[in-house]
């Protein structure tokens, strides 16, 4: 067929032909990335006044060694410097935010070069990379230095009754579960940007609201949560705890409304991310529960970024008049 005649078709079936991709966001990459930091401004604010401003230190230490973990990475492979789209400064940002308090500066900067050179550019860079790369960072620091990343503070606030152990470490350890109040507050042990509730919710909400983050992540991860922590909670609501607990405690909802929403790291299914979601969940309630840790919102993340090319695989649409 000519030429003339092809627009001839295309003018009649009222069909524009382009290429990829067909779907935009009104925000760019860098946009969206400095948005993101934006929305973590509660949980700084929080850092600083439950555990003090030294915090703060901690966390500029963290993303300014991400940055120039960067930098060096993209000169030595004599790449463009792609900085400024804030997604370095992002990575180290919630390494920071899930480190905890007064943790050591030398250390805080190895774990954000690693977070950055291993996580991300060893991949390719940004919308390359596999796995989150906050949390690699954390889980190589967990490896190298158990003990710190361990040793927790009192908050500044906190009654006598409150110890420095995390409210999750508190249950598994001692059996001992702390009260929702002061979970959705913040007032308890915990990561530097992870133990107020309130503050983590103001910066999701803020984040789903502009769409920004898909609100299917991080609602299949709390019903997922609610329905697994239930079910051991009525078989035996003296050994395991409220579902409302799971919830407000450790960091699950920083984990689900900023990085298990991580757009290159989940699926872009409508019913991979169901399914993405509900699955760390169980991950985390197994964890918690049964497992030697306390914790394991960065397990299951971290696990389910590696089954993520399958999922979408399994829940990718049909393409019509795609043969079987």
């Amino acid at each position: 067929m000519s030429n003339s005649a092809n627009q001839t078709v295309n003018v009649i079936s009222g069909l524009e032909l382009s290429s990829s991709p067909h779907v935009h966001s009104k925000f760019t990459t860098q946009q969206v990335m400095w948005l993101v930091n934006l929305s973590l401004l509660p949980a700084l604010i929080s850092a600083a006044v439950f555990f003090g401003l030294y915090q703060l230190v901690v966390i500029g230490v963290s993303c300014a060694a991400a940055v120039l973990s960067e930098i060096v990475v993209k000169i030595i492979r004599k790449s463009e410097i792609t900085i400024y789209d804030g997604s370095a400064f992002l990575t180290g940002l919630l390494l920071g935010l899930i480190i905890p308090p007064n943790f050591s500066l030398t250390s805080a900067a190895i774990g954000s070069a690693f977070a950055i050179i291993i996580g991300k550019e060893l991949f390719g860079g940004l919308g390359f990379n596999i796995f989150n790369p906050a949390l690699v960072g954390r889980a190589f620091l967990q490896a190298a230095y158990p003990v710190a990343m361990t040793t927790w503070s009192k908050p500044n606030f906190a009654v006598d009754t409150v110890t420095s152990a995390t409210p999750l470490a508190a249950f598994k350890f001692d059996k001992v579960i702390t009260g929702i109040e002061p979970l959705i507050i913040g007032n308890v042990g915990g990561s530097i940007g992870e133990t107020s509730a309130l503050a983590i919710i103001m910066g999701g909400v803020f984040l789903i609201g502009i769409k920004i983050v898909n609100w299917r992540i991080p609602l299949s991860m709390i019903l997922g949560l609610i329905l697994f922590g239930s079910i051991f909670w009525f078989i035996d609501p003296i050994k395991y705890p409220n579902p409302l607990f799971h919830l407000f405690s450790g960091g699950f909802l920083l984990g689900a409304f900023f990085m298990a929403t991580d757009w290159v790291t989940s699926p872009y299914t409508s019913a991979g991310m169901w399914i993405y979601g509900l699955l760390i969940s169980l991950i985390v309630v197994v964890i918690r529960l049964f497992g030697g840790l306390p914790e394991g919102v960065m397990y299951g993340i971290l696990i389910m970024n590696a089954f993520v090319p399958l999922i979408n695989r399994l829940t990718h649409p049909k393409i019509f008049g795609e043969a079987k």
